[in-house]
């Protein structure tokens, strides 16, 4: 049988390692990476999270330690979560001055006054019900209330240091209610991460134990519904419009579509949150000898990056921080 001899041949430019690294397409780095991290009012010692294997839920104490080290690594943004104990129906603790989002937002800030500080507003962490706004008579969150509140939360995490805030809520007309509140408080400086789709979705389950969640039932009327695309790319329109600075996919592996789509739609910077059940699946499959742990997350996130995405969120920023540190990943940054 006659050989065949091809006119393009992709494979010249696999040829060696010096080639594909001349052609690759898409990189990451630490400064492409969120470091989320939770704290704890009310604890002395840090609990490890069965469901997060790596992953501290840490007292206050630590904190100001942990940041330190933290930026020693060269993480450069974090999000912090906190979990009160001061919990309430309408989780009013967020907009107190003094309550537990103002103050980490303030230690993190003083042990490290170049991070950029990124927290979570919303108020499943500090609502008695555990749901992410006000509860109505029967049993839905109440949107309009819920964004009012949201809007004083904001200020007071501006006021207490942060950069920019990552509103998580999925309120109609959140953004708009955020944006408005800042720039009248004097913080138009201040930027929004918008949670733009954030779907409801199974793979959030080891957050619930993160954050002490008691929530019973769902979010299905709040959070996207995952089998509908052309109204996640509404949602991420309407954000866009309402001032967001950059959109946010979430959860991250599931959705990779939906991160292609939204950067064909958008000129704005895209975030991806690989949340903690697409951190776990790796995690517990690498502690069973199914796959090479550093391998599967350096492949994950530049399947993030090819799909569009600018920023990732991930439970791993610390450990790839550490990987990177003591020479046992090959950093894929330019």
């Amino acid at each position: 049988m006659e050989s065949y001899s091809p006119i393009h041949r992709p494979r010249r430019m696999r040829v060696n390692q010096a080639i594909r690294q001349m052609v690759q397409e898409n990189f990451f780095s630490l400064n492409d990476l969120i470091h989320p991290i939770f704290i704890e009012e009310g604890i002395e010692e840090a609990i490890p999270l069965k469901t997060l294997p790596g992953v501290l839920r840490y007292p206050e104490s630590q904190l100001e330690a942990e940041v330190k080290e933290l930026a020693a690594l060269g993480i450069k943004y974090i999000m912090p979560f906190g979990i009160s104990h001061h919990k309430d129906e309408a989780g009013s603790d967020t907009w107190n001055d003094d309550g537990l989002l103002a103050r980490m937002i303030r230690t993190i800030r003083q042990a490290a006054p170049e991070m950029v500080i990124i927290p979570d507003i919303c108020f499943c962490e500090y609502t008695s019900h555990g749901h992410c706004g006000v509860l109505c008579e029967h049993g839905t969150v109440d949107n309009d209330i819920t964004i009012a509140n949201l809007a004083k939360q904001a200020v007071t995490a501006a006021r207490a240091g942060a950069d920019m805030l990552a509103p998580s809520a999925m309120m109609d007309g959140q953004i708009a209610a955020i944006r408005e509140a800042l720039d009248e408080a004097g913080f138009s400086h201040v930027s929004i991460l918008a949670h733009a789709i954030k779907f409801s979705s199974a793979f959030y389950g080891p957050f619930r134990e993160a954050v002490n969640s008691e929530l019973s039932g769902n979010r299905n009327a709040y959070q996207a519904d995952y089998a509908n695309g052309r109204q996640a790319m509404i949602e991420a329109e309407l954000d866009e419009d309402e001032g967001a600075d950059i959109l946010m996919v979430k959860p991250g592996t599931p959705y990779l579509d939906l991160v292609a789509r939204l950067r064909a739609q958008t000129n704005l910077p895209i975030a991806v949150y690989q949340v903690g059940g697409e951190y776990a699946a790796i995690k517990f499959a690498a502690q069973a000898g199914a796959l090479d742990e550093k391998a599967v997350v350096k492949e994950t996130l530049i399947g993030f990056k090819r799909a569009g995405a600018d920023v990732i969120v991930t439970y791993y920023a610390k450990q790839i921080a550490e990987w990177l540190r003591d020479g046992e990943m090959d950093s894929l940054s330019r």
